[in-house]
């Protein structure tokens, strides 16, 4: 039996996530984003219930930290489309956490695989149709939701990076090195294994 995506729940979460990751990119306090989401990381490992009040606090939390390669986009924007969502076994292979935030992403996945898949749907539409980026002009903070404004963005460690290369059209353009220097991460899909499987 197929299972729909609750579309207004995820549009209502990206726009709730959206507002409070661009609430935390100041210029004045580089890291603040970066110490936010590490406090929600900690809240939800111990209590991820803690998510019926506060469901966009996940996706804040994983906000930049999970990979859509681009064989995949072409399924993730059909699931969306149709608002079908994948089973676990499909959805499994269809992203890449950090390796930092497995613990936390099977913590969820216990809690509830379904706000883990949403999680993801909504990092999938702020990746894809654009996401928060933070660009200095003349000393002074811009923010742009336009994913046509400009091929290329800063992520929230202030990379370059080009928005081809998760582009709908398959192509990816993905350096492999870039992430090399990033403390636990693998380019690989991680391996996650749960019990049971």
């Amino acid at each position: 039996m197929t299972t729909k995506l609750n579309m207004a729940r995820i549009r209502a979460l990206q726009t709730d996530a959206l507002e409070n990751i661009e609430s935390y990119m100041d210029p004045d306090t580089p890291n603040a984003l970066a110490q936010f989401t590490a406090k929600i990381k900690a809240i939800l490992l111990a209590d991820p219930q803690m998510l019926e009040s506060l469901p966009e606090y996940l996706p804040m939390a994983l906000y930049g930290r999970v990979k859509f390669p681009a064989a995949v986009v072409p399924q993730w924007q059909q699931w969306i489309k149709s608002a079908t969502a994948p089973s676990w076994d499909e959805f499994k292979t269809s992203v890449a956490f950090n390796n930092a935030d497995v613990e936390l992403v099977k913590a969820i996945r216990i809690y509830s695989e379904t706000v883990l898949i949403e999680a993801c749907a909504v990092l999938f539409l702020l990746e894809v149709n654009g996401k928060i980026t933070a660009k200095r002009r003349n000393g002074s903070e811009t923010y742009s939701e336009d994913a046509s404004s400009s091929d290329t963005r800063e992520d929230e460690n202030g990379d370059d990076y080009d928005d081809n290369s998760y582009g709908a059209d398959g192509n990816d353009d993905y350096d492999a090195d870039e992430d090399s220097d990033e403390d636990g991460y693998d380019d690989q899909f991680d391996d996650i294994r749960f019990k049971g499987e």
